[in-house]
């Protein structure tokens, strides 16, 4: 006899269990789908990578500054095949001084390049891999890979790594 009020204090429980997880909303469950979180990050990353080659492309400097995080990990590099070049620009000051020398030396804005609508992300935490191809109408086809990172609530860009292909076909 003493386990019929253990029994039923734990069919209570389970009842009460029961009957908070029917009480979640729609909304409640759609927003902790990670498919739709994906999609809703995404859509900010894309915003932030079109708003930053259309800053560079037209030549607005603090337009393209805002779009990036200002921190020594900062990295940038250019791998092109066309002209066998390579360069790599470690830690914010050094990518800042060398975008915004690059504009003070060639201030005509250039061709903006069709706004990207769709990207491969990969999420982690705060921190976004973001890779695309691009047709840049001065250099051809170029393949992109990002390392994002949420900062305030915004999507930056902390790593920038190009490879530029050209106007042929990409072996």
């Amino acid at each position: 006899m003493h386990h019929v009020p253990l029994l039923l204090a734990c069919i209570a429980g389970i009842l009460l269990f029961s009957s908070c997880q029917e009480s979640v909303s729609p909304e409640a469950k759609i927003e902790s789908d990670p498919s739709v979180q994906l999609a809703s990050e995404k859509v900010l990353i894309l915003q932030t990578l079109n708003n930053e080659t259309k800053s560079a492309f037209t030549r607005d400097y603090e337009g393209w500054k805002d779009n990036w995080i200002h921190e020594k990990y900062v990295a940038k590099s250019y791998m092109n095949f066309v002209d066998s070049t390579l360069s790599e620009t470690l830690g914010w000051a050094e990518v800042d001084n060398f975008v915004r020398t690059y504009i003070e030396n060639h201030p005509e804005p250039a061709p903006i390049p069709e706004p990207l609508a769709d990207v491969d992300v990969r999420i982690y935490g705060n921190g976004a891999w973001v890779e695309y191809e691009q047709i840049d109408s001065n250099l051809g086809l170029k393949r992109e890979s990002r390392l994002m990172e949420k900062s305030n609530g915004k999507w930056k860009i902390a790593g920038m790594q190009t490879v530029i292909y050209g106007f042929e076909e990409k072996n």
